[in-house]
């Protein structure tokens, strides 16, 4: 599965404590796919409702020990599908094994997340700035792990209303942020439409559509 164009991968820090790794996702890619593939199918992509009653238009799943999920009753972790009410699907190794690595080349040593976030856009999709505060241990870092369609990435800062720097991210990329930054807005401007040059067939028209979008945390 050629997915990922097979560019060298660099490692930067771009603002302190916040990691850009690029193509670095490409180095276990068939394993990464075939994960995602597996987590889809035992738990379902799903537009989960905010407090306010709103869908989010991001499609979401989980997998690992716990799950983040969002409804009238506001956002936590939970460890049950409340739409199978099974649990969550194992983390694919392939998963945990990207996850502690990328935390471990941006200096985040000891990383052992038991929750991903899968969340699908759809062109035109976004995500608004936002913080990740559900978490029980604000001392871990974030990974997050783009896949398809390029994007935007949002970093602010700890306010709302902090001007945030614009980070793209093309398919392979992996953000690590942490440390004095955990804590920091962030968000995803809609999605554009746009063509990968090397796709597997089978892969194409999937991900010339979505990006897909794998955030790995500490949650409890």
């Amino acid at each position: 599965m050629d997915l990922f164009e097979k560019n060298t991968t660099a490692i930067q820090e771009i603002l302190p404590e916040v990691w850009l790794l690029t193509n670095y996702a490409a180095q276990n890619e068939p394993a990464i796919l075939q994960g995602l593939a597996s987590v889809m199918t035992q738990a379902p992509l799903r537009h989960m409702m905010t407090p306010m009653g709103f869908a989010m238009s991001a499609a979401m799943t989980n997998c690992g020990d716990l799950g983040w999920v969002s409804d009238r009753k506001g956002y936590r972790y939970n460890a049950i599908d409340p739409n199978t009410n099974q649990p969550w699907p194992l983390m694919p190794e392939s998963f945990m094994a990207l996850a502690k690595q990328a935390a471990s080349a941006a200096g985040f040593n000891g990383f052992l997340p038991d929750a991903c976030l899968v969340n699908q856009y759809k062109v035109g999709a976004s995500m608004g700035l936002h913080q990740d505060k559900n978490e029980v241990d604000f001392n871990q870092p974030i990974v997050s792990v783009s896949l398809g369609l390029s994007a935007v990435f949002l970093f602010g800062g700890l306010l709302r209303s902090d001007k945030p720097l614009k980070v793209p991210l093309a398919h392979g990329d992996v953000l690590v942020w942490g440390g004095k930054t955990r804590l920091n807005f962030h968000g995803i401007l809609p999605i554009k439409a746009n063509q990968h040059s090397k796709l597997n067939a089978k892969l194409e028209d999937y991900f010339n559509e979505h990006r897909v979008n794998l955030t790995f945390r500490k949650a409890g």
